[in-house]
């Protein structure tokens, strides 16, 4: 199999215990729940950052898992995790467009049980490739071989791909960065998960202080908005017993 070495940076402790009990909430969303979404509203969220950092924790405690780079247009992985030789790479493009074969772009890295697919060919208009049954394909041999299938993909209110990948998951994590996000586009968002049959898994709020008057103000304006919107019957944590709003707090 093809190695690849992938930088991360030490991550605050609050923010690395945030992590961690993502990934402990994960380990109970049921042994079905294998390939997972980790998506956003809108772009600069901390998407890709939970993705990654969520992938390396889930191996790092023995899981297999896989990270698979379907943000084709805009991808900040390859430059911010420091990817070398990443122009010589074959990836999820050259995989998507026929070019190259399942085994040829599933890469090892240097963490122990983590595995990647990555994006290092950047796309104008990958939406006929996500909606071919190769990429469907894919993930499903992928939930096969490895526990968890984490997929990094692009926001949900900025194109049509987004909705197309969820179609294709067992569950979504929607990333909320504190302040910024408005309850409309989160709403927006939720409601394209259930449109597609999506399920959300929890809420990750992002980029906010865990302490004083900061963080119950913006915990409350979107934990309450959650709580509203699981009265439509998928997403409440008592109808489902899966659903857990995180907090993550990423900076």
């Amino acid at each position: 199999m093809n190695k690849l070495n992938v930088e991360f940076q030490e991550l605050p402790y609050a923010v690395e215990e945030a992590m961690n009990r993502l990934r402990i909430n994960i380990k109970f969303c049921g042994k079905n729940t294998r390939k997972i979404l980790i998506a956003s509203s809108m772009p600069n969220e901390g998407k890709s950052s939970v993705a990654i950092n969520l992938w390396r924790m889930l191996a790092e405690a023995g899981f297999p898992a896989v990270l698979v780079d379907v943000d084709l247009r805009k991808s900040v992985i390859k430059e911010r995790h420091h990817i070398k030789n990443a122009d010589k790479l074959q990836d999820l493009g050259c995989y998507l467009s026929g070019q190259a074969e399942m085994e040829d772009v599933v890469y090892q890295t240097q963490i122990e049980n983590a595995y990647m697919v990555p994006c290092v060919n950047l796309l104008e208009s990958p939406s006929a490739l996500l909606e071919d049954a190769r990429f469907a394909e894919m993930l499903d041999k992928l939930a096969e071989t490895y526990r968890y299938v984490i997929i990094d993909s692009p926001p949900m209110g900025s194109v049509a791909d987004a909705a197309q990948i969820a179609s294709l998951c067992d569950g979504a994590a929607l990333v909320v960065r504190a302040g910024e996000t408005s309850r409309n586009l989160v709403k927006q968002s939720l409601q394209q998960l259930d449109q597609v049959g999506c399920k959300l898994l929890g809420i990750i709020l992002n980029r906010v202080e865990t302490t004083g008057r900061a963080y119950k103000k913006y915990y409350g304006k979107y934990g309450k908005y959650y709580s509203q919107y699981g009265s439509y019957g998928r997403y409440g944590t008592e109808k489902t017993g899966e659903a857990a709003a995180t907090e993550a707090s990423h900076k």
